[in-house]
């Protein structure tokens, strides 16, 4: 009988046959091609519905289109890795970085804090799977459980249950529709967007995989929006907007309240800090969290539009 750790090992390899096999058909990269759910079945060696079972969950990234469920092979292959075991991989130093999905405050206190730590924000899938291969001491995540109604805590609990890791809160956003001021009585809501220029995210971050989700409710066809290519951080796809370059985007009220755009409130989102515990008793970290509680943090985040700060710094799960 082959163990859970084995199909893993035999899926990783499957994985990298797969690509191979890929590249040499086609000139799509990685990033590009999507796996349906027959071909993710065959991949795992595991029935279809086992497949739906993981995207319900969110244990396995996807995105729905059109009804359909499709697989980023890239972030697959990635959520295949974080499977693997040993003790070697467990005890890898970790950089003073941190990761995970960008925010424009958490980006403002880490530098004001003058806690040392670099960053490298390329959203909160990229974070997740970077924190789990030891590459950083910190991610910033927001991944939304629509099965459960739960931010963040599905998704780390799968990938990091029983691991030296603790999640902390930092703040409630304001998520919605940054439009262009020429278009505010316009767009109002999330079919306004259809035939309109609009910028979105890439593949893995949890503004994209939000956004799949509302438009998947709302029973809007992606392909009836004009996209613009990929920004990979809020502050671009805002910039997009403010620019002209697009009507609209799905991004922060705090960003489109400092650009003077438009705003549609549809949701409020959970941003949250998964920390390494190692990681959390050493000075930088230390300094920064001790940061959150300053009167010059919450003053900041009340000056932002969007924010609230009150949970910043409490525990929400302990690996």
């Amino acid at each position: 009988m082959t163990s859970a750790t084995g199909v893993v090992h035999l899926a990783a390899r499957e994985t990298v046959r797969h690509s191979r096999n890929a590249m040499a058909n086609t000139e799509t990269s990685s990033a590009e091609r999507y796996l349906t759910v027959p071909e993710l079945a065959a991949l795992l060696r595991i029935k279809e519905r086992k497949v739906y079972d993981l995207a319900a969950t969110g244990a396995v990234p996807c995105s729905k289109v059109t009804g359909k469920l499709l697989f980023p092979e890239h972030a697959v292959r990635r959520w295949l890795e974080r499977g693997q075991t040993g003790a070697a991989h467990a005890e890898a130093e970790r950089a003073s970085l941190f990761l995970g999905s960008h925010d424009p405050l958490l980006d403002w206190a880490l530098r004001q804090s003058e806690c040392g730590i670099a960053t490298f924000f390329d959203g909160s899938q990229d974070g997740l799977d970077r924190f789990v291969a030891s590459e950083g001491v910190a991610a910033g995540l927001h991944m939304y459980d629509a099965a459960n109604d739960i931010w963040n805590v599905t998704r780390v609990e799968a990938a990091l249950s029983g691991t030296d890791a603790v999640l902390l809160g930092f703040a409630k956003r304001q998520r919605g529709l940054v439009v262009s001021r020429d278009l505010s009585n316009d767009i109002t809501g999330l079919t306004d967007l259809v035939g309109r220029t609009f910028t979105p995210r890439q593949v893995g971050a949890g503004t994209r995989t939000l956004l799949d989700h509302l438009m998947q409710e709302a029973d809007i066809l992606q392909d009836t929006i004009r996209m613009r290519p990929v920004a990979r951080s809020e502050a671009d796809a805002v910039l997009d907007v403010a620019t002209g370059a697009s009507d609209a985007t799905f991004g922060l009220e705090a960003l489109a309240s400092q650009h003077h755009l438009g705003f549609v409130p549809l949701i409020e989102e959970r941003f949250d800090l998964l920390v390494s515990r190692r990681a959390y008793f050493d000075p930088p970290m230390q300094r920064f969290l001790s940061f959150l509680k300053t009167a010059q943090f919450s003053e900041h985040a009340a000056a932002l539009a969007g924010y609230d700060v009150s949970e910043a710094g409490t525990v929400r799960w302990n690996g």
